[in-house]
């Protein structure tokens, strides 16, 4: 078994920084049907809720207690917010998870891995072009969501103030300020699925695996979450910070927590992709 490895001599004209350029491992990712697929799985939740809104009712307080979900008709700006509560948790992780571990993986499963290195494209420059796309894409999966939610929710409701649960409310230009925040720190706090997704898919050669893998440990993460006995070990787990862009939508927002959970998260996503350039450059490729 022989190790790809890169050519000892430099042809005339070869420039190892324009091989697989981002363009078009970009457009080759948005040509794939997942990606088509998750988009639109994306792009219709606005409209599922709306649907169930209309037929469930306005939602109401319980137990004399309002909560972010109950105010989800009073303008596009609570519409859109609440799209982002109720997926944050587990909907955009699928993405995340899908865009980044099914990039190398797929390669090798397809056989096509050993060709694009025999280009030859060097090993980290693939798999800088590989992550950086996917980031890109599971980003803009990120901003679809609110975006469409906002417009969907602008439509239905009408434009207006956020309403804030515990009283109070944000003027439409901060509330639109503040729901990027938002959108900002979802983003973050997902790349600890995408470095487990990279890495997975760094060691894999089935795309289902690595895949299936993040979102199983990501899972995980928020089941010890929930165990309290752990007491203040939760703090570097990086699900227990996923909804600390809650106090992003308040009238003095409190900005602790999610700078601690970027942080937690940021650390943990860097030793991912370390540990995925790393494993990789010395990977025997043969798929």
């Amino acid at each position: 078994m022989s190790t790809l490895t890169e050519p000892a001599e430099v042809a005339s004209g070869y420039r190892a920084g324009r091989t697989l350029p981002l363009r078009v491992e970009l457009v080759r990712q948005l040509k794939r049907r997942r990606t088509l697929v998750m988009g639109a799985i994306l792009a219709v939740l606005p409209f599922v809720l709306l649907v169930a809104f209309a037929i469930g009712g306005d939602p109401s307080g319980r137990d004399g207690r309002v909560t972010l979900m109950d105010t989800a008709t009073a303008s596009g700006a609570n519409f859109a917010a609440v799209n982002l509560f109720v997926s944050a948790g587990f909907l955009l992780v699928i993405p995340v998870a899908l865009f980044c571990g099914d990039t190398v993986a797929s390669e090798a499963g397809w056989s096509s891995l050993r060709y694009l290195l025999a280009a030859p494209v060097p090993r980290a420059r693939l798999l800088w072009s590989k992550l950086v796309v996917g980031l890109g894409t599971s980003l803009a999966a990120i901003v679809l969501l609110p975006l469409v939610a906002l417009v969907v929710g602008t439509a239905a409701y009408g434009w207006g103030p956020l309403q804030i649960p515990t009283g109070g409310a944000l003027s439409t230009g901060t509330a639109a300020q503040r729901l990027a925040v938002v959108v900002a720190y979802i983003f973050v706090s997902q790349l600890v699925t995408a470095g487990l997704a990279f890495w997975l898919s760094t060691r894999m050669d089935a795309p289902l695996g690595a895949v299936g893998g993040a979102v199983g440990l990501t899972i995980v993460g928020n089941v010890l979450d929930a165990v309290t006995a752990l007491g203040h070990w939760r703090d570097f787990l990086p699900a227990h910070w996923q909804f600390a862009w809650a106090d992003a939508v308040q009238p003095h927002p409190e900005w602790s927590g999610m700078i601690q959970g970027t942080a937690v998260s940021v650390t943990y996503a860097l030793v991912l992709f370390a540990l995925a350039f790393r494993g990789f450059a010395r990977k025997d490729i043969v798929s």
